[in-house]
C-alpha cells in the first residue's frame, strides 16, 4: 500500500500590505473596528503583473525546492482556486508550463475556500491507488480582483496570496490518513461570487442582473456564514480524527481556514481545547480563501510548530457551501538546500519558459506552412490566394 506524504511546501505573498488604516481611507471603517471584528490588521494585494498563476507557481516551485523534486518527476497538478486567470485553460496548465513539468496532468479544483483540502484528498487518493507517484497541490488566490472596494463588510476580509505542498507516495505508513469532504448546496446564496458569464447585461433588462447588482464581486451574509463555519469546524474534526483512529489529545496542531479570529475561538470552545492548539495567521494575510491553509501551514513551520511524527488537522470551510478536513503525520524533515542547487533551479525555470515560447512560434509556423488541415479549408485557401 501507498501512502501519500507532504514532503515539500511552500508560499508566496505579494510585495504590496494593505493596511486596516488604509482601507479606513477608503471605506466608513478603522483600525480598531475590522480587528475587533476580525483579528486582521493587514493583507498582501498581487500587483498589475502578478497573477494567480504566477503566485501558484511561485509558491510551487518553493514547494519542490523543499522537496529536492524536479519538475520532470509531478505526475500531478492541482490548483484549488476562485480567482482563476481563464474559465479555460485551467490555472494549474498555466502553473504546468512556467514549471516545465512536461509529464503531469493539470487541473483546477473549485471549492472556495475549502479548496485546498479537498485538493490534498483528491492528490492522496490518487497517490494510494497508485496512478501518479508525485503531487503538487496548490492554492492560489488574488482576491482582490474580485472584490467591491465600496463594500466593508467583505473588502476589509480578503487579501492574494499562494500556498502550495508536494505530496510523494511512499510504502512507510503515515502522511495523509483521513479526510472528509462535504457540502451543502441549499447555502449557495450565503457566500458567491459570479461567473463571468453572469456579467451584467443591462440591455436586455433588469432580470440579467444578479440580485439586482452590475458588478461581479463576492457577495456575502456574514452572520449566517459566522454561524455555519462555527458549527461545522469542530463536527469536521472530530469526523476525521475518528477515521484516522486518533483522539483530540493525539492532534499537536490545527490549521484552520484562516476566515476570522472568533470563528476559530469559538470552534475551540467547541472542541473544548485552548485557542493556542489552533494556528493562526489572519492578522497578517488576511482571508486569503483556498491559499490560507497552505499559507498558514507554511508559516507554522517557519515558526517551529510542527515536529516530525506530529499529527496535524486541516480544516477549511467556505462557499458551496463546503468543508473538509484531513489529518496528516507529519514524519518529514526538510532537506538543506545549498545556494547555487537554487540558482540552479530558477535557472532551469527560465529554460522552462524559454521552450514554451519556442513550442508556440513552432506552431505558428506550422500553421503558415501546413494551411488548413481539411480538403474543404485548403480549397478555400486555394481560392483565397
Amino acid at each position: 500500500m501507498k501512502y501519500a506524504h507532504i514532503v515539500g511546501w511552500g508560499s508566496f505573498r505579494p510585495d504590496k500590505i494593505l493596511t486596516n488604516n488604509d482601507l479606513s481611507r477608503m471605506v466608513d471603517t478603522s483600525d480598531e473596528w475590522i480587528y475587533t471584528r476580525t483579528g486582521i490588521r493587514e493583507r498582501r494585494i498581487a500587483s498589475e503583473k502578478e497573477t494567480t498563476a504566477t503566485l501558484a507557481f511561485e509558491a510551487a516551485a518553493r514547494a519542490l525546492e523543499r522537496a529536492d523534486l524536479h519538475p520532470s518527476q509531478v505526475e500531478l497538478i492541482i490548483v484549488a482556486t476562485s480567482t482563476p486567470e481563464y474559465i479555460f485553460p485551467s490555472t494549474a496548465c498555466r502553473v504546468q508550463d512556467y514549471l516545465g513539468a512536461t509529464r503531469a496532468g493539470a487541473f483546477d479544483l473549485s471549492a472556495a475556500c475549502s479548496g485546498f483540502v479537498y485538493g490534498l484528498s483528491m492528490a492522496s487518493q490518487a497517490i494510494q491507488t497508485e496512478s501518479v507517484r508525485n503531487a503538487v497541490v496548490i492554492g492560489a488566490e488574488t482576491m482582490s480582483r474580485v472584490l467591491d472596494w465600496q463594500d466593508r463588510g467583505t473588502c476589509i476580509l480578503f487579501g492574494d496570496g499562494a500556498g502550495a505542498v508536494v505530496l510523494k507516495g511512499s510504502s512507510i505508513p503515515g502522511g495523509v490518513m483521513a479526510n472528509t469532504l462535504r457540502s451543502d448546496g441549499s447555502g449557495g446564496n450565503l457566500l458567491s461570487l459570479p461567473a463571468v458569464y453572469h456579467n451584467p447585461m443591462p440591455m436586455l433588462g433588469p432580470e440579467y442582473l444578479h440580485n439586482g447588482h452590475k458588478k461581479n464581486t463576492v457577495e456575502m451574509n456574514g452572520r449566517q456564514v459566522f454561524r455555519f463555519a462555527t458549527q461545522v469546524i469542530a463536527s469536521s474534526i472530530e469526523e476525521t480524527i475518528a477515521k484516522a483512529d486518533l483522539t483530540i489529545d493525539d492532534i499537536a496542531l490545527i490549521v484552520p481556514h484562516q476566515a476570522n479570529t472568533r470563528i476559530i475561538e469559538t470552534a475551540a470552545k467547541r472542541l473544548k481545547i485552548p485557542a493556542e492548539r489552533f494556528y493562526m495567521n489572519v492578522h497578517a494575510v488576511g482571508n486569503t480563501s483556498a491559499a490560507s491553509i497552505p499559507i498558514a501551514l507554511c508559516d507554522a513551520v517557519h515558526d517551529g510548530r510542527l515536529r516530525p511524527d506530529d499529527n496535524v488537522v486541516f480544516v477549511g470551510f467556505g462557499g458551496g457551501l463546503t468543508w473538509a478536513s484531513s489529518v496528516v503525520k507529519w514524519n518529514v524533515t526538510p532537506p538543506e538546500v545549498s545556494l547555487p542547487r537554487r540558482e540552479w533551479r530558477r535557472a532551469r525555470y527560465i529554460a522552462a519558459r524559454g521552450r514554451s515560447k519556442l513550442k508556440k512560434w513552432r506552431r505558428k509556423l506550422i500553421d503558415r506552412v501546413a494551411g488548413s488541415p481539411t480538403p474543404h479549408a485548403r480549397m478555400r485557401d486555394a481560392d483565397r490566394k
